[in-house]
């Protein structure tokens, strides 16, 4: 399966999709909708960040406020990112049950 060829032996156990932290991504909250398919992150590293959603998500992902996503910040441009995955509700309290989120975000108790 290709969801398999991804996926770390460690990533295996969970029924979610995690950041890549090899590839620099991060758990962020969505704060503001900016229109033109940018929005406000606040990241779990407690900066703020403009991001976009990529052209290839923008009309499949609909990204309301305080939906958890996961954002990769541009290497040269720190204070903005793409957003490359949005959770579901049901995804997101299954992470925070699980501790798998960081306290700085974990607005899903």
């Amino acid at each position: 399966m290709a969801w398999q060829r991804n996926q770390d032996e460690t990533e295996a156990n969970f029924r979610v999709i995690l950041p890549n932290r090899k590839k620099g991504e991060m758990f962020g909250i969505v704060e503001k909708l900016s229109g033109a398919s940018r929005l406000m992150v606040m990241c779990e590293d407690g900066f703020t960040r403009s991001s976009r959603i990529p052209g290839k998500m923008r009309k499949r992902m609909w990204i309301r406020e305080n939906d958890l996503v996961v954002v990769k910040p541009w290497e040269f441009q720190n204070e903005k990112g793409d957003v490359v995955y949005r959770y579901t509700q049901t995804q997101a309290s299954y992470l925070s049950r699980n501790k798998l989120l960081p306290e700085v975000i974990n607005i899903f108790k």
